[in-house]
């Protein structure tokens, strides 16, 4: 599959039928929401000087599958931070919002501290095994060993569709899209997923280098139906962030 996510009409961004969740087959996926916010941003205030070290995206609203309007805002535009609102829109309401903070670059200091560790699986090499019965994931899906049992969660993921027709997805957009994978992943247990997460943050040390984007979850809590999850976020030479999410019980939807 490689047609676009969105097409632009006059009324703004419009779905394609692959742009649908696993939820239900007339939602929009969330992880689309959080894309077209950081591709907004990046258009309207990315700087080559200046890094986008955090993106935190508010899902609160289950979008159906209507056209989207992004509407973007300076927050602050200080020497060394930068900081820009986006909101998403359809004819409905308003059904996300995001918020984006870019740091200066500068010098690394000096010492060691604390380093979170390269994980020990290497990328993939081959296609992806086919994907069998309900949802279909419209981009490239390795499951590491493990998947299954009750110990940690590990995959490799490519994006194989762009986001808004006739554009190449940027390193910042891309790992907006995976980072939404962080809900699913710290989320499932072997009875499915049984959370539905309300937003995610993720924070970035550097860009993802490549296609490929690891995600392995390294946390979560639950209680009452409310859950925390955690995952690192890794490319090919090693990990490049973190993403957090807050979710609740969803189980009449599983």
């Amino acid at each position: 599959m490689t047609s676009a996510f969105f097409t632009r009409g006059a009324a703004g961004f419009v779905p394609a039928p692959h742009a649908r969740s696993p939820w239900a087959p007339g939602m929009l996926h969330g992880r689309l929401i959080g894309g077209l916010a950081a591709r907004a941003v990046e258009e309207e205030y990315g700087d080559p000087e200046m890094h986008f070290a955090r993106l935190t995206v508010d899902l609160f609203r289950n979008s159906p599958m209507l056209p989207i309007t992004v509407e973007v805002a300076l927050v602050r535009d200080g020497r060394r931070i930068r900081v820009a609102d986006a909101v998403l829109s359809t004819e409905q309401g308003v059904i996300g919002r995001a918020s984006v903070v870019l740091l200066r670059k500068g010098e690394q200091p000096a010492g060691d501290r604390p380093v979170t560790p390269a994980w020990d699986e290497s990328p993939p090499d081959g296609p992806p095994p086919e994907h069998t019965g309900g949802w279909v994931p419209p981009f490239d899906l390795w499951s590491l060993p493990g998947w299954n049992g009750p110990g940690r969660r590990r995959i490799w993921m490519r994006e194989t569709c762009p986001l808004v027709e006739e554009e190449r997805l940027s390193p910042f957009v891309r790992a907006a899209l995976a980072a939404d994978f962080a809900s699913p992943l710290s989320g499932m247990d072997s009875g499915g997923l049984q959370f539905i997460n309300a937003d995610y943050t993720l924070n970035l040390a550097r860009l993802p280098e490549g296609e490929v984007i690891g995600m392995d979850a390294t946390g979560h809590l639950s209680t009452e139906g409310v859950a925390a999850g955690q995952c690192t976020v890794h490319d090919a030479a090693g990990p490049i962030g973190y993403c957090l999410v807050s979710a609740i019980a969803n189980l009449h939807r599983t």
